[in-house]
């Protein structure tokens, strides 16, 4: 049997919030509708996160060890019984209120993210590599995107299991499915949220998962639009190659072996960009025929 939503909250040693995070939404969800389940994932959790939960009145899958914040996801999706699936984190963050918000706009687009106000709920160590990981995220999907990681979105199922093989186990989840639905010319739209303070526990982000999320992202794109990739990483090649011709002209009278070298490897890189280009458009076609037979199995 279907649902209208699922709500999904990945849970690593989140005993002290759990708890209250699913009786939050059990007593705002039945405003929006009677149809929907709290499914909470315990990521291997050696506290009482599982035992809190159920007791709350969540559906409850336990990992026998720790996999990560993205696998923790994936199994949500594939267990979930909604036809809308909603992200939520368990350390007390999101307000249920929220995620109301987010539903009632779920028919207008295929994804709606929670928006934070600026770099809400980030230490203050973080928020400039967050700058510039934002920017790279803009240039390199085409557009501006408001917030790129919110952890508190809803997605529709279908299309959520059509990016399941993309998506990485790590924490970098939410960035990746950003990217994957606009790269995939899917509708994503954005509605304000409020961030609260941890009820418990620190955040486990750290420095070297930003350089992860940063290929994971030149990964994703490369996917999608791999010529945003190859066509500049071409042309900033050829401009050198062509800067080391006209010096060596200007200077000793004949052609820079640097330079013919360089404009070779610049017209490679513009052909292999080709070449990959039409290999992922085959592939997503390909993944449209994965999603009609998905949608086939549920009806």
């Amino acid at each position: 049997m279907h649902l209208e939503f699922s709500v999904v909250i990945p849970a690593f040693r989140e005993e002290g919030a759990i708890g209250d995070v699913v009786r939050g939404l059990a007593e705002v969800l039945p405003r929006t509708s009677t149809s929907f389940e709290i499914l909470v994932i315990d990521d291997g959790s050696d506290d009482r996160t599982a035992e809190r939960a159920r007791a709350a009145g969540a559906r409850v899958i336990t990992h026998p060890y720790n996999k990560g914040y993205g696998a923790s996801l994936k199994t949500g999706i594939r267990a979930a019984k909604g036809h809308t699936v909603v992200f939520m984190d368990a350390d007390g963050q999101h307000r249920s209120e929220d995620l109301a918000r987010l539903l009632s706009n779920r028919e207008r687009y295929d994804m709606v993210v929670g928006q934070r106000k600026g770099t809400a709920g980030s230490p203050l160590w973080r928020k400039p590599g967050k700058r510039v990981l934002t920017w790279v995220v803009n240039r390199l999907a085409g557009r501006r995107i408001p917030d790129f990681n919110s952890g508190l979105r809803a997605i529709d199922r279908r299309l959520a299991l059509r990016i399941l093989p993309l998506m990485p186990d790590g924490f970098s989840f939410s960035t990746t499915s950003t990217i994957a639905c606009i790269r995939g010319g899917f509708t994503v739209g954005y509605v304000p949220i409020e961030i609260q303070p941890r009820a418990s526990g620190v955040s486990s982000v750290t420095v070297s998962d930003g350089f992860r999320t940063l290929l994971l992202i030149i990964r994703l794109v490369t996917i999608f639009a791999p010529l945003r990739v190859f066509l500049p990483v071409s042309g900033a090649t050829l401009a050198i190659g062509l800067f080391y011709i006209v010096h060596a002209y200007s200077t000793v009278g004949e052609a820079s072996l640097k330079g013919i070298l360089m404009i070779l490897a610049a017209l490679h890189f513009f052909l292999f960009g080709i070449l990959v280009d039409q290999v992922s458009a085959l592939r997503r076609g390909e993944a449209i025929s994965d999603v009609e037979e998905i949608g086939g199995a549920d009806g």
